[in-house]
């Protein structure tokens, strides 16, 4: 068989066509489903915000896999949740449902073998069964505590066969739930971060400076009398592009940065002979140790500096950082 790479104009006219006649069906799907947010919305709310245990999310075939995920946005947004698959909760998975678990089963018609085999033995732990379905009058919605109707008026798919609209509608009733969970127990960035430490939110939210910022032999620092061309040195050597200034007694008491460079350039100076504290910036920004180095980084790009030295609460250096440490802390 051969495949042509040519596309016609009107080839590409009707596909577009039908592209925008699948979006076109679901988005009505999905814009049906505002009147279905109502008491059993709320009543299903209420069970699982009760649950003292975890919620457990069961679903055969695309609605599994619809479930799988609605379980993931639940446990990741401040609702322990996990997905458990109706043929292997017949042959043992069962036994991972305790009394103090919710059930949430999702089917579309209500009636799929595998979970209406395994409704008896949810009945029999006691535990609440919420029902996502397309089918109100189903077998899985009358034994359900409550029954949210994800019903669409046709499938996406032109045979009306494939699960598109459904589906679609069964996620976004899903992201519905825990989203008004996620508002109702008061989840904050903070809290998502916890359970993301590894991506972007994570670590803009849980990194703090001392986790990134250099010290001991690392960290660039002279004394007030030091010459210029020591504070030169110990800024090559240590490569942050600045170095600190300190008391004797290891108190800042000021920076000198490649741009303080270039300003004494301008100036008629022997740089050999001057001292650093003659030519410094005294009165720099600093951070704390234990500040998040999103602030740090905020705190950077409004003064335009590219690094940053780390005072303690007397004013003692303990670190310093740069761009560069950011960038490779993933916190830009």
């Amino acid at each position: 068989m051969t495949h042509s790479s040519s596309l016609t104009e009107s080839e590409s006219k009707r596909l577009q066509e039908l592209g925008l006649a699948v979006i076109q069906t679901e988005t009505d799907a999905i814009s049906a489903l505002s009147s279905r947010i109502d008491h059993a919305f709320a009543k299903a709310c209420h069970y699982l915000l009760c649950c003292t245990g975890r919620i457990v999310v069961i679903g055969m075939g695309k609605s599994g896999h619809i479930g799988s995920k609605i379980a993931a946005t639940l446990a990741s947004t401040g609702s322990p949740a996990f997905f458990v698959h109706p043929g292997e909760a017949s042959h043992g998975d069962l036994g991972m449902i305790t009394q103090s678990d919710v059930v949430l089963a999702l089917s579309n018609s209500g009636e799929t073998d595998e979970l209406l085999t395994i409704l008896p033995l949810i009945k029999r732990l006691g535990v609440p069964l919420i029902a996502m379905t397309g089918n109100p009058t189903s077998t899985l919605s009358r034994e359900a505590e409550v029954n949210i109707d994800v019903s669409v008026a046709k499938e996406a798919c032109p045979l009306g066969l494939a699960p598109t609209s459904s589906t679609t509608a069964a996620l976004v009733m899903g992201d519905a739930m825990a989203v008004a969970l996620l508002e109702a127990r008061g989840f904050t960035a903070e809290d998502f971060a916890l359970s993301h430490p590894g991506g972007s939110l994570g670590r803009r939210l849980l990194l703090h400076v001392s986790d990134i910022m250099h010290t001991g032999s690392s960290l660039p620092k002279v004394t007030l009398d030091a010459s210029l061309e020591e504070a030169l040195k110990e800024m090559s050597d240590k490569g942050l592009g600045m170095t600190a200034i300190v008391t004797s007694a290891g108190q800042l008491a000021g920076v000198y940065t490649d741009g303080d460079l270039r300003r004494t350039l301008d100036r008629p100076v022997n740089i050999r002979d001057v001292k650093v504290s003659e030519v410094m910036t005294p009165r720099c920004k600093t951070a704390a140790p234990e500040m998040l180095a999103a602030e740090a980084l905020q705190l950077m790009d409004q003064n335009k500096i590219n690094g940053l030295l780390v005072v303690d609460a007397n004013q003692e250096l303990v670190g310093a950082f740069n761009m560069h440490d950011l960038l490779r802390s993933g916190v830009m």
